[in-house]
């Protein structure tokens, strides 16, 4: 069994139309959903012994402010390839972790981490996790699966059960909803 946690980075700045979509930092409220988010996972007590980014400036925000709530930094992999990638493009770096570690966090964007869990995880009722996601992955969101595999490369569609979906809005309501999420 592996575990796998998506963290989608939070909002970000839109108000210099010259700026390049990589190059977009966090807003102001970007910044106080992954400071929550970090105290939430920090709260949970989710450990990870891999974590995976895009290097995209919003996400390289999203993982310092978070990591203010946990008190220290951690080693990023950062991998061009999150950026803007599809689902099979993750599902594909995925199964090339090496080291055999129990669990993963990749922190990236939508829609790519979105259809990883409408990939990965089967659509039934015995998931009402999913049918979250379903209706809205909005910036920040931090979801939780369990894989039933004994290696990365083993990595299947259908072969995860969404265990955790926290969306700042439901730590906070004043940091959602917002149509532009």
């Amino acid at each position: 069994m592996k575990t796998l946690a998506l963290f989608r980075h939070a909002k970000s700045d839109w108000s210099d139309a010259r700026a390049r979509d990589f190059d977009r930092p966090l807003n102001a409220r970007g910044l106080r959903g992954a400071l929550a988010m970090g105290q939430h996972i920090m709260a949970g007590g989710w450990h990870f012994d891999r974590v995976i980014a895009s290097p995209a400036v919003r996400v390289a925000e999203t993982i310092e402010q978070a990591s203010k709530a946990w008190g220290r930094s951690f080693p990023v992999e950062w991998d061009r390839r999150i950026y803007l990638a599809s689902s099979a493009t993750l599902i594909d770096l995925l199964r090339e972790v090496g080291g055999d570690p129990a669990s993963v966090l990749m922190v990236g964007h939508n829609p790519g981490l979105e259809d990883l869990i409408f990939d990965l995880v089967p659509q039934d009722s015995a998931n009402p996790l999913r049918a979250e996601v379903e209706i809205k992955f909005p910036t920040a969101t931090f979801a939780v699966m369990e894989l039933a595999i004994e290696r990365w490369d083993q990595l299947a569609e259908r072969c995860a059960r969404l265990t955790h979906l926290t969306r700042p809005r439901d730590l906070d309501p004043e940091l959602g909803p917002d149509l532009n999420d």
